[in-house]
């Protein structure tokens, strides 16, 4: 069985605990909870709870997003950083997500490297002492400053960051950034949605994203296939934005629908 797992943003007007009973239902593995959504992070729920409520249901807390605008690094983001961190061990989760920041600044490959570089450095000690994992997303939009995944491997090795900082393969993000190479390896999680609309991928965009089914045209199967093939056994985990998602009253047919057209089409 694939190892399925939920972002928050899969269904964002669920409070935190029905949204761990959806993750339940659905025989995920684990959840990802998220800082921008509308209201307080868990409702204002303290993270002892929400980590206790994770547990009680048999599920990992994978990671908790995000360190938006990451390598845009200045003391005010090292508190950021470490404010994130602390909630995020109060609430047991394995990792936190770094977010690069996405409007048109360093985006030349040289520039990518070395700001995403320095904030990556910082960061490690940080991550050590809190005895957390650092998922980093590459964004595959033109404008986003870490938007190749081979750059992202340079400035962890540079860094020493190996067993501290991983990838996230998201599958929209990868088809957007042209593909390219994968470092299953390197490798933390995989982020799922699917895109049916007609479009060239230079004009996809967040609202696009919806559940991965018969008519996607970004190739979520054979990603994953890849993925599989070259040994990552990790987390699976939906990542829809699309507003006709979000507008689901039972959400659990249409993800449990979904997921079995993805273990199909991989098994095949």
């Amino acid at each position: 069985m694939l190892p399925f797992a939920l972002n928050h943003m899969t269904a964002p007007n669920l409070d935190w605990d029905a949204f761990l009973d959806l993750a339940q239902g659905l025989g995920c593995v684990g959840v990802e909870f998220r800082n921008d959504l509308p209201g307080a992070l868990f409702g204002g729920a303290d993270p002892a709870e929400v980590k206790a409520a994770v547990a009680a249901r048999g599920l990992r807390f994978l990671a908790l997003a995000e360190v938006k605008m990451f390598n845009d690094w200045s003391s005010a983001k090292a508190a950021e950083a470490e404010a994130l961190m602390k909630i995020a061990v109060a609430a047991g989760a394995e990792a936190i997500s770094l977010i690069p920041r996405n409007d048109g600044v360093a985006t030349e490959r040289s520039d990518s490297r070395r700001v995403s570089e320095l904030a990556l450095k910082e960061m490690l000690p940080m991550l050590k002492a809190y005895g957390l994992k650092a998922m980093v997303e590459p964004l595959g939009f033109e404008v986003c400053s870490l938007r190749y995944k081979d750059v992202l491997a340079d400035c962890i090795a540079a860094v020493g960051g190996e067993g501290t900082y991983f990838m996230v393969h998201d599958t929209f993000h990868h088809a957007l950034a042209g593909f390219g190479p994968i470092f299953p390896e390197l490798t933390g999680i995989v982020h799922v949605s699917g895109v049916k609309d007609a479009l060239y991928l230079d004009d996809m965009r967040d609202g696009h994203r919806v559940l991965v089914d018969g008519d996607d045209v970004l190739g979520n199967v054979a990603q994953i296939r890849m993925l599989r093939a070259a040994g990552y056994l990790g987390a699976i985990s939906y990542e829809p934005f699309a507003s006709s998602v979000h507008a689901l009253v039972d959400a659990k047919p249409a993800f449990a629908a979904s997921m079995e057209f993805i273990r199909a089409g991989v098994a095949a």
